[in-house]
């Protein structure tokens, strides 16, 4: 993703699913997500004799908008070595792609899982150490982790289009209790990261009120799409008022297009965050080449592509410090940042409490 990140579309939107869809897909995500196992799965041949590096990513990571070509240029420079994306929607899909390959996974790193991702991921044994020093970081949490380094961050927020809501909602509570409110698209919490963030979010203001929260903001839901390109494609195309995104997606809009209307609403009770992460597969045969990377991945050559490139905040600020799109934009003054064990212990829970929520 701010996956994840105001992360232009980088691939033709999809259809769209509706309410009364999502409940039924259960189901089909685990013949889903056995395509995604074999689509992209074996390396290309290539004709030198570098070694591959291969990185499981998500799509707007590694595609056309993204940083992704950025990074794999600017390492491949130091390297002696050909670095390949192998892309999957969004991190939640990818953490799906690791436990249906399991001990077969055919990478090297993994990079988008985030801290509501990282429990899980933790337990599937896949990962190896880093074994790094970490230099100083510029996060607004401390973090140390022997596994997962960090590479951005940002907070989730509705995106609104200010030459069509004038004023937008100051409260989370203000947002749910008005019936005529503006409509949404949000994204599944099973397949995507802003989803089950937006998931978190909600359980984290309204606690054990969580699900009659969801249940008074399900009618002015349009569609919820399993991914953030999706939604954010559909949101521009004029099909709803708001978009769940990131704080940071206005950023885009100011820098590329030179338009300013495109804000976030920031909330007086407070926006949950996301730290976005890669890790050392265990099963590496190129163990020296990914350490070189995630040490690669917190200096400037990576870190410079991210403002502009994921439209995230960096983990490390670049030497010249942040692009001017990035200096008017919202700031929450409530951060939250959930236990990644609480998640993995009640997420399940929590989905289904999502899932019947919006059953009609």
């Amino acid at each position: 993703m701010p996956r994840t990140s105001t992360r232009k579309p980088s691939r033709p939107v999809s259809t769209p699913r509706s309410k009364r869809e999502i409940v039924s897909t259960t189901a089909g995500l685990a013949s889903a997500f056995a395509v995604l196992a074999i689509a992209g799965s074996t390396p290309s041949a290539y004709a030198q004799t570098d070694p591959i590096l291969t990185i499981y990513t998500y799509s707007s990571f590694s595609g056309e908008f993204g940083p992704g070509e950025a990074v794999k240029a600017n390492f491949e420079k130091v390297c002696s070595c050909v670095l390949e994306w192998v892309e999957t929607e969004d991190a939640g899909t990818l953490l799906a792609r690791l436990i249906l390959e399991g001990p077969n996974l055919n990478a090297d790193i993994v990079l988008g899982l985030d801290t509501n991702l990282i429990a899980a991921a933790r337990e599937t044994g896949l990962f190896a150490d880093h074994g790094l020093d970490l230099p100083n970081l510029d996060l607004p949490v401390d973090w140390a982790d022997p596994v997962f380094v960090p590479f951005d961050w940002g907070w989730f927020a509705f995106i609104y289009d200010s030459a069509a809501i004038d004023e937008p909602p100051d409260t989370f509570a203000e947002f749910l209790a008005d019936s005529d409110g503006p409509t949404i698209i949000i994204q599944d919490p099973r397949t995507s990261s802003p989803g089950l963030g937006l998931m978190l979010w909600i359980k984290r203001v309204f606690g054990d009120e969580a699900g009659a929260a969801w249940t008074a903001l399900a009618p002015r839901i349009v569609t919820v799409t399993r991914g953030w390109s999706e939604a954010y494609g559909l949101f521009l195309e004029g099909e709803a008022d708001m978009v769940l995104s990131y704080t940071t997606s206005p950023a885009y809009h100011i820098a590329v297009e030179g338009e300013t209307r495109y804000r976030a609403a920031i909330f007086d009770e407070g926006h949950m965050m996301q730290v976005e992460v890669a890790a050392i597969v265990a099963s590496t045969d190129q163990l020296g080449l990914a350490q070189d990377f995630l040490s690669f991945m917190v200096e400037a050559g990576f870190q410079s592509a991210i403002p502009e490139g994921n439209w995230m905040y960096p983990a490390v600020t670049p030497p010249d410090g942040l692009p001017p799109a990035f200096a008017d934009l919202g700031i929450p003054s409530i951060s939250f940042l959930m236990p990644s064990e609480e998640i993995a212990a009640n997420r399940r829970d929590w989905i289904n409490e999502w899932l019947a929520a919006l059953a009609p």
